[in-house]
């Protein structure tokens, strides 16, 4: 089927009606009694316009996109082996995020560096035990996007991570290992062209595409 502009907006109207229109039961009178309905039921806003309630509800944007166009079996087989190792990396790239933004925060609070440091090694500690085994199986293709992933979810290279919370000394010898396996460390996420076909994938996976 072909897919036109015409046929995109009208699939996402209808997304848009169907997602408004299925939750939307209204419980008055008795239906209130009924304990297993209310918790179930969820609480919005409306507008009373007698005879008529209106519904305010608020809902995630409904991203369409096009799928791509292949001009060859090789190059769909290239895209279904970087959707395999996108998704791969993905969740070590959310876990990445989220002990960065912690370690940013908790970092602040300590008051000199030797704290710092310290805490920096428990923390060090704590995340090689849970996930260093499943790191160090990553091939050498995977370790190269989770590094471009960093940046994307940190606004940070990972080089610039490493500088920050381990100092230039490790972030310098890092860097050097990783340029033996032909990665780089410093290496920034384009999301507009070099890693177009990657931010295409993350944003499917965000929104159960993929």
């Amino acid at each position: 089927m072909k897919l036109t502009l015409k046929k995109i907006i009208l699939f996402a109207v209808l997304l848009l009606i169907f997602s408004g229109l299925k939750a939307q039961v209204i419980l008055r009178g008795d239906d209130l009694k009924d304990t297993a309905r209310l918790k179930r039921a969820q609480v919005v806003a409306a507008i009373i316009q007698p005879p008529d309630t209106v519904l305010i509800v608020r809902h995630k944007p409904i991203v369409i996109m096009p799928p791509f166009v292949f001009t060859s079996k090789r190059q769909q087989d290239k895209y279904n082996k970087l959707v395999y190792n996108v998704r791969k990396v993905w969740p070590y790239a959310q876990i990445i995020k989220r002990v960065y933004r912690q370690l940013e925060d908790s970092l602040k609070k300590l008051p000199d560096e030797e704290q710092k440091k310290a805490f920096i090694k428990g923390q060090e500690k704590i995340l090689r035990a849970q996930f260093e085994d499943q790191l160090i199986r990553l091939t050498i293709t995977q370790g190269r996007i989770l590094i471009k992933l960093v940046d994307r979810e940190t606004g940070s290279t990972t080089y610039e991570v490493l500088k920050e919370l381990k100092g230039s000394f490790n972030a310098f010898l890092f860097q050097g290992i990783a340029r033996l396996f032909g990665s780089n460390l410093k290496s920034e996420y384009d999301a507009l062209d070099e890693d177009r076909m990657i931010e295409d994938i993350i944003v499917k996976i965000e929104n159960g595409m993929l």
